[in-house]
């Protein structure tokens, strides 16, 4: 396992603040040994309280170049799209300088888009310098879903990107593989919730990967993973 730290929160309003003084402080040492940084997050409501506080810190946002770590296949200004998500509540204040590569293309599908999407992720400074993940009630990260038909191509490929079509999802998605997102010098696991803290627990009782893709980042030893756990006080 490569939880390098662990930290519990029973205040939402602190976890955001760590978290994004953690990842503000990595952003910000990239930018000065390289001249610019990379941060991928994820969709959702988990991170809204993070993203607000980071967009607050004091860093060289105009060279931080951000993207995600999947999307679902809609329209960027969809209720439904992360890219939204991140603009309205990320790329704000002193984040608005911050340089966004989204994952939707103008293609029908996401298999059509996978080769635009891909070129606009090599913009970014490689490896990655941050990447932000969240886990799901069944496993899932990012859009690998146990459900997902070819999720041991996202396991597998070296590829940077995947199309995926979980069968309990409405919508098509496009997401990072496990290869691109293991190739970058963090990640932090951000989970809030008793619900979440069982599933961890279950993922970390076993190595089935195609059960609980989250497995794959927590038993890899390429990348420190860090956690960041919300469990509200009994």
């Amino acid at each position: 396992m490569k939880i390098t730290v662990e930290k519990r929160f029973n205040d939402r309003d602190a976890l955001a603040e760590s978290l994004a003084a953690k990842v503000a402080g990595q952003l910000q040492e990239a930018i000065d040994a390289r001249g610019k940084a990379s941060l991928v997050v994820s969709g959702g409501r988990t991170p809204l309280k993070f993203f607000h506080a980071l967009s607050r810190q004091p860093i060289t946002w105009s060279k931080v170049l951000v993207t995600l770590a999947d999307e679902r296949w809609v329209d960027i200004d969809d209720p439904a799209s992360n890219e939204a998500l991140v603009r309205e509540n990320l790329l704000q204040g002193r984040a608005a300088s911050a340089r966004f590569v989204g994952l939707k293309t103008p293609h029908a599908t996401p298999e059509e888009g996978l080769g635009l999407a891909s070129d606009w992720l090599g913009a970014l400074p490689q490896p990655l310098d941050v990447v932000i993940l969240g886990m799901g009630n069944d496993g899932h990260t990012a859009s690998l879903f146990p459900d997902c038909p070819n999720l041991r191509q996202g396991l597998d490929t070296q590829d940077r990107l995947i199309a995926a079509h979980p069968a309990s999802q409405p919508l098509a998605r496009i997401s990072m593989s496990l290869a691109a997102l293991l190739s970058s010098r963090q990640i932090h696991l951000h989970l809030e919730g008793a619900d979440k803290q069982a599933t961890l627990n279950q993922a970390l009782a076993s190595n089935d990967v195609a059960a609980m893709p989250i497995r794959a980042i927590l038993g890899q030893k390429q990348t420190p993973v860090d956690l960041y756990l919300y469990l509200e006080e009994a």
